[in-house]
C-alpha cells in the first residue's frame, strides 16, 4: 500500500504518514516517572600485570646531545654541552652571513666546514699558558723566510691571546724583524740591557719596546760590531728579564747555529720552529738544522719542533708533497706557507693584507705552538758556554 504524506495543511493537523504503525506514547501518558535512584557501583582497583611489560634495557641516548658510549651516571654529563640544545652558530663570512643578515636573523645556514675549522684553531691557540713560554724560531740558512715566520707568529699569538707577547730579534747581522713590524729605528736590545738595572716595571720596560698592534717588538743592534757582541750571558739576561712581564718570548734567531746567542737561545727554548722553503736548498738546509740539533743533543727538542716551509721561493717543479712527507717523519708538525704577494714584498707586515689561505696557515702554526703549551721542555744538555766552576778548576 502506498501512503502519501502531503505534509502539514493550514487548518488541520498533519496527517501521520504510517497510519498502521504503533505509535509511541509518551511516559507521561500512563507510566509513573522512576522514584528511587539508580545505584552506581564504583569500579575496584585496577592492578597492573608488570610481567606482561618488557624487561628494562639500559639508557639509550636518542635526541642527539650524547654519544651512545657515554657514561650517564657520571657527573660530566651535567654540563651545558651535554643538556642544552644549542642553536646553530652565527656565520661570519661569506654568502651565509649574507644571508644571514639580509633575512634578519631569521634564516641561518649556520657555519661553514672552513670556518668552524678555523675556530677551532683559535680555541687552541688560547690554551691556557701556566708559565712564560720561550719560542725559538731558528734556520742554519738566511733568506729562507725566517724572520717573517717570527714576526707573523708573533702578530696571531699576540691578536688572539689575552696575554703579553714580545719578538726579539736575537740576529747579530742587523736583523730586521723590528723594521718588517714597525718599521725603522727606535730603540734596541742594547740598549735595554745597558739600563736593565733601572728597569722595574713593565711601564718601564717599554721604553725600550715597539708596538705592531697587540705584539711588543725588541729589535736588534743594527751596527754589526755591537751586534756580534751580544753574548749568550746577556741573552739570558735579557730573556730573563722579559720572562718577568711577558708570557710568550719569540726569539728571531738570526742565520747560523754557532753564534753564541744561539747557543742559549737553543739552550733556554721550550718550543722551537724550524724554517724551511719548498725548494732544494730550503728543503735541504732546514734538513740539516734538524741533523745539527740531534747531533748537539737537541734530539727531543727536534722531534717535537714545528718545521715552517715558507711558500715565496716554490716552483711546480718541485715535489712539494714529498718535501712535507721528510719533515712531517722527523719532527711534529708541519706547515706549508702558501705564497703571498704581500710578504713576498719584504718591507712591513701589515696582517689585514694577508690572503685567506696565508692567514689559515699562520693560525695552523701558532696552534701547533700552543699545543706545546704547559707541557715540559726538552731536557738540554749542558750549555756550552757555562762557565767552569771555580772549586773544580
Amino acid at each position: 500500500m502506498t501512503v502519501q504524506y502531503r505534509g502539514h495543511r493550514s487548518g488541520g493537523p498533519a496527517e501521520y504518514p504510517f497510519p498502521d504503525a504503533p505509535r509511541r506514547r509518551p511516559a507521561s501518558w500512563d507510566d509513573d516517572p522512576p522514584t528511587e535512584e539508580i545505584p552506581v557501583i564504583p569500579p575496584g582497583p585496577v592492578v597492573p600485570d608488570w610481567s606482561r611489560l618488557p624487561p628494562a634495557q639500559p639508557y639509550q641516548p636518542t635526541t642527539g646531545f650524547l654519544p651512545a658510549d657515554v657514561d650517564v651516571a657520571s657527573h660530566a654529563v651535567l654540563t651545558d654541552e651535554a643538556l642544552v640544545r644549542h642553536q646553530r652558530a652565527t656565520p661570519t663570512e661569506g654568502w651565509r652571513l649574507a644571508l644571514y643578515a639580509a633575512s634578519g636573523g631569521r634564516i641561518n645556514p649556520g657555519q661553514s666546514a672552513h670556518e668552524a675549522a678555523r675556530i677551532e684553531l683559535v680555541h687552541r691557540i688560547r690554551r691556557p699558558l701556566p708559565s712564560a713560554h720561550r719560542v725559538a724560531v731558528v734556520s742554519v740558512k738566511g733568506g729562507v723566510g725566517k724572520t717573517t715566520v717570527a714576526a707573523c707568529l708573533g702578530l696571531v699569538l699576540a691578536e688572539l691571546r689575552g696575554d703579553r707577547v714580545v719578538a726579539l730579534d736575537a740576529n747579530p747581522d742587523a736583523g730586521t724583524l723590528a723594521e718588517r713590524l714597525t718599521g725603522p729605528g727606535g730603540p734596541t736590545v742594547r740598549d735595554l740591557y745597558e739600563d736593565m738595572p733601572n728597569l722595574a716595571s713593565v711601564a718601564e720596560l717599554t721604553r725600550y719596546t715597539r708596538s705592531a698592534g697587540r705584539l711588543h717588538v725588541l729589535g736588534s743592534e743594527q751596527e754589526p760590531a755591537m751586534g756580534e757582541a751580544f753574548s749568550a750571558e746577556e741573552y739570558l739576561e735579557v730573556t730573563s728579564l722579559l720572562e718577568r712581564f711577558y708570557n710568550v718570548i719569540i726569539t728571531d734567531s738570526g742565520t747560523g747555529m754557532v753564534h753564541s746567542a744561539m747557543e742559549a737561545t737553543l739552550a733556554t727554548a721550550d718550543s722551537l720552529v724550524v724554517v724551511g722553503s719548498p725548494t732544494v736548498d730550503g728543503a735541504n738546509r732546514a734538513s740539516r738544522t734538524l741533523s745539527f740539533l740531534a747531533d748537539e743533543g737537541y734530539r727531543v727538542a727536534a722531534e717535537q719542533s714545528v718545521v715552517v716551509l715558507c711558500g715565496d721561493r716554490h716552483s711546480p717543479d718541485v715535489d712539494r708533497a714529498l718535501i712535507r712527507s721528510h719533515f712531517a717523519a722527523r719532527c711534529r708538525a708541519v706547515v706549508d706557507v702558501p705564497p703571498d704577494p704581500h710578504l713576498a714584498t719584504g718591507g712591513r707586515i701589515d696582517p689585514t693584507l694577508w690572503r685567506g689561505p696565508t692567514r689559515d696557515a699562520w693560525y695552523l702554526l701558532a696552534a701547533h705552538v700552543a699545543d706545546g703549551f704547559g707541557a715540559p721542555s726538552p731536557t738540554p744538555p749542558a750549555p756550552p758556554f757555562a762557565l767552569p766552576d771555580p772549586e773544580h778548576g
